[in-house]
């Protein structure tokens, strides 16, 4: 026999509470006593009570959104897939629960970016929001978004965030680490490194992986020279021209923050007449599409993009239906794994 699933008036008997006030408390909705909110919770956890959103919308006559703010400066051209990714996810996780996902652009460095967000969120239409870097590193402004009761969400955030908000992203220190470990191993011993975005947390912690799997084996902080693009690909041929332009020994191995800095990094380093990679190897890091299609195609850390924003609307579709642990700050990592293409070799 196939198992009934559990309905609302189940959760209603066995919480001993009227059928309205499950209802207001999967809802969020205040003037509910705490007592009874934990009780109506319990049920739910333990019948295992999903709620139909679908069913919801079509009684209710209204359209559920969920708000993502992705961040650009206006002036340079977007990351190839970063933001595209994070997106698909987050359309799929909507699609499947019944909710409308509306994207925001906003210039993180325009006069008021914070500003601009919280009138956004203010708009009561949104059930949650989900923020991603550099906006997710931002404690002032996840603290005012969480006070106003809605779930928030924050992409790739740094600890500060972590410690007040519920997050989603990679281990970065740990995958920085494993770059680090990985060319290490082939021998190199002189290295470039360029990082992204300033401010962006997340990123940063990939460097500092990095030096420490350097420390770890031996190689003192002074073989890296270090340079900052902002996550393009024409950052990248900045950056790897000034690197390379200017040391008085070539690095042989040039690792990325991303991949769209380290195709621009390829591009800089094939019109110097260098080989890649007998003469220097070069590393990206999120596994991106460019990754596979620019030569020669990239090693890499594979960061599942569009997992991160599935992951972003599941957690806020959980804390509305009154799963607390939905609205717990920190989170668990993604996992991630190194990728080996043919951009890097051991040091001719």
């Amino acid at each position: 026999m196939t198992r009934q699933k559990p309905t609302i008036d189940d959760v209603a008997a066995l919480a001993g509470v009227a059928r309205t006030t499950v209802s207001r408390v999967l809802n969020n909705v205040p003037n509910v006593r705490d007592e009874v909110r934990d009780r109506v919770r319990r049920a739910v956890a333990m019948l295992n009570y999903k709620v139909n959103v679908q069913a919801r919308n079509l009684a209710g006559g209204s359209s559920r959104q969920i708000a993502l703010i992705q961040a650009s400066d206006f002036d340079n051209e977007p990351n190839s897939f970063y933001n595209a990714g994070l997106e698909l996810g987050a359309l799929r996780a909507c699609a499947a629960h019944g909710i409308h996902l509306v994207t925001h652009t906003v210039n993180q460095n325009g006069a008021t970016p914070s500003q601009q967000i919280r009138a956004i969120f203010a708009d009561e239409r949104f059930e949650g929001i989900v923020l991603t870097p550099p906006f997710s590193d931002d404690v002032a402004l996840v603290t005012a978004l969480r006070a106003n009761g809605r779930p928030v969400v924050c992409i790739s955030a740094g600890k500060a965030v972590r410690e007040i908000a519920p997050s989603v992203g990679i281990d970065d220190a740990a995958a920085g680490y494993t770059m680090g470990q990985y060319v290490v191993g082939l021998g190199h011993r002189r290295f470039a490194f360029i990082k992204g975005l300033s401010g962006h947390l997340s990123a940063e912690s990939r460097y500092d992986g990095f030096m420490r799997a350097l420390q770890d084996a031996g190689i003192a902080p002074d073989s890296v020279r270090v340079d900052r693009g902002n996550f393009t690909f024409h950052s990248g041929i900045e950056a790897a021209n000034r690197l390379l332009a200017t040391a008085p020994q070539r690095p042989t191995a040039l690792v990325c923050a991303n991949d769209d800095m380290a195709a621009g990094a390829l591009l800089s380093i094939h019109k110097l007449g260098l080989e890649i990679p007998r003469d220097i190897s070069v590393t990206g890091f999120d596994d991106s599409p460019v990754s596979e299609i620019v030569w020669p195609p990239l090693t890499t850390i594979h960061q599942p993009i569009k997992t991160l924003g599935q992951n972003s609307v599941e957690l806020i579709v959980q804390a509305v239906a009154g799963e607390a642990a939905a609205s717990v700050p920190g989170g668990a990592p993604v996992a991630f794994r190194l990728i080996k293409r043919e951009s890097t070799a051991p040091p001719s």
